[in-house]
């Protein structure tokens, strides 16, 4: 067996095409769940009884089921009830759905650890429920968040391969494409996995700086 990633010289566009597709898809997933779990995250927190309720069931049946049964589901089950939508949206959205209950586990989670006295301190001089929001929770909160969104973000990243099983256009499906027509799965796979820990460890390394630079900050100083 030989290893020569000459064999992909005139391939490298395709592959590149579909790495941009999966950028995209990856950005807009990651902004849509993040979206949608501070909605959960509020909706759980200030909604009514049957909203939570609601909330709590979408959370329980999401968490509950793999990627890729709800990719199936939304993909072939949606257009016998006359849903016809184009193969990204429906990964895109569905990685939304997927990540967001995540996410809004992770914000509560922090919410929780900050300590209430600090809150009440906020109430006590008469901060509004934003004010205190974004002066006192968030900058006590993020470093909590960071390291988990960050493990969830690189979750994204690495399930957005599981998007070639509907047909859409990204990274994983350009390069199955390409080893049918090379017959070089040795090459292309490499070349996937690279590019796959390449964009994970930038996220972490990313992430770590911001980490040390909010443990640096991290000063909670109640207005006058």
């Amino acid at each position: 067996m030989t290893f020569d990633l000459g064999v992909l010289s005139g391939y490298w566009p395709e592959l590149v095409q579909g790495l941009g597709g999966t950028i995209w898809l990856c950005a807009a997933g990651a902004v849509m769940s993040g979206v949608l779990g501070v909605l959960l995250t509020i909706g759980q927190r200030r909604g009514a009884v049957w909203l939570v309720a609601m909330i709590r069931g979408y959370t329980a049946l999401t968490l509950g089921l793999p990627l890729l049964v709800l990719l199936y589901v939304t993909f072939f089950v949606l257009p016998e009830f006359g849903v016809l939508l184009p193969a990204p949206l429906i990964g895109t959205v569905t990685l939304a759905f997927y990540y967001g209950p995540y996410v809004a586990e992770v914000i509560q989670a922090a919410i929780a650890a900050v300590p209430a006295g600090t809150i009440e301190a906020g109430v006590a001089i008469g901060m509004s429920p934003a004010r205190i929001a974004r002066r006192i929770i968030a900058p006590q909160a993020m470093p909590l968040l960071l390291p988990t969104l960050t493990g969830l973000s690189i979750g994204l990243v690495k399930d957005s391969a599981l998007l070639s099983m509907i047909s859409v256009h990204e990274f994983m499906f350009a390069a199955k494409a390409v080893v049918s027509e090379t017959y070089a799965p040795l090459e292309v796979y490499f070349v996937v996995a690279l590019v796959y820990w390449a964009a994970t460890s930038v996220i972490h390394l990313s992430t770590r700086h911001w980490e040390r630079r909010l443990g640096r900050a991290q000063r909670v100083a109640l207005p006058r």
